[in-house]
């Protein structure tokens, strides 16, 4: 029995089909569903906030803010990995990176993006949630602090987005655990480390935040947390996960994702120390 369950296992990437159905060539692809499920949810989970615990915020904060942060997901993860990860590429050929083409028949067609890094599209949110909040009449961090504690929930389903895409996959393995992606090289077991970041940095980190979202002792001290904690999670994830291969290791034994990953935490302590408050003496 326990044979069968890992056999199906092993071979589940090969099952999985990324498109969910065409209309007129066009491919309606998992990966793009999840990111619209996981924008929803934390529209919805903010909007519950806001009437649950009463937080100083109109009905159409949320959706405001969050159509900004939309924007800086998209520009910001795209522009972070040509930066971080697509470098050469983009030195060779700027325009193709940037905007991806295919020749067919002679016919030139758009051959749709591939590529996006999260430390990207959190520098990217960064940067639209501060042009937001120039003239939304709420802190930048007060508006960080409301969206934080339901980001890993939705997060959890773009992480499901790259495992159905075969994706992102991990390192070589001899545990049962692992699976055989149809992308990666070899025939060998992979790590599954989508599902662990889903988990980790997703269901996990939500759980933690979710359940301090009530008692942050100052503004920040949820945006502070976030950073340090999925910083944390996802440098000790990426041991498991495979290091890209146009770049592998770039300092020492540690992938780009772990450098960007120190400097996250790094950022975080720096928020949690700078936004808490100071006690009169005396």
């Amino acid at each position: 029995m326990m044979a069968d369950f890992f056999s199906w296992w092993q071979q589940l990437p090969y099952a999985m089909n990324p498109v969910i159905f065409s209309l007129g060539g066009i491919a309606i692809r998992w990966y793009g569903m999840m990111y619209i499920v996981a924008f929803s949810i934390v529209y919805l989970l903010s909007r519950y906030r806001i009437a649950d615990e009463k937080l100083s915020f109109d009905k159409a904060f949320p959706g405001d803010a969050l159509t900004w942060a939309m924007g800086g997901v998209l520009l910001g993860g795209r522009i972070g990995y040509i930066l971080f990860y697509g470098f050469s590429d983009f030195l060779a050929n700027p325009i193709g990176s940037i905007i991806p083409l295919a020749t067919t028949n002679g016919a030139c067609r758009f051959s749709g993006i591939s590529g996006m890094s999260y430390h990207g599209a959190l520098i990217g949110v960064v940067i639209a949630i501060a042009l937001f909040t120039r003239n939304s009449g709420k802190g930048f961090l007060e508006t960080f602090d409301l969206f934080i504690p339901a980001l890993p929930l939705g997060y959890t389903f773009g992480r499901l987005g790259n495992f159905i895409n075969g994706e992102l996959y991990g390192r070589v393995t001899t545990s049962m655990i692992g699976m055989h992606f149809p992308a990666a090289p070899g025939s060998g077991l992979r790590y599954p480390s989508q599902l662990f970041e889903a988990f980790f940095e997703g269901i996990m980190l939500f759980v933690l935040l979710w359940s301090l979202r009530k008692r942050a002792p100052y503004t920040g001290f949820l945006s502070g947390l976030y950073l340090m904690g999925y910083g944390f999670v996802r440098f000790c994830i990426e041991f498991f996960r495979e290091p890209d291969a146009q770049l592998g290791f770039v300092f020492l034994s540690f992938s780009m994702g772990q450098v960007l990953c120190f400097l996250m935490m790094a950022a975080g302590a720096a928020i949690l120390l700078a936004s808490r408050p100071v006690r009169a003496k005396g």
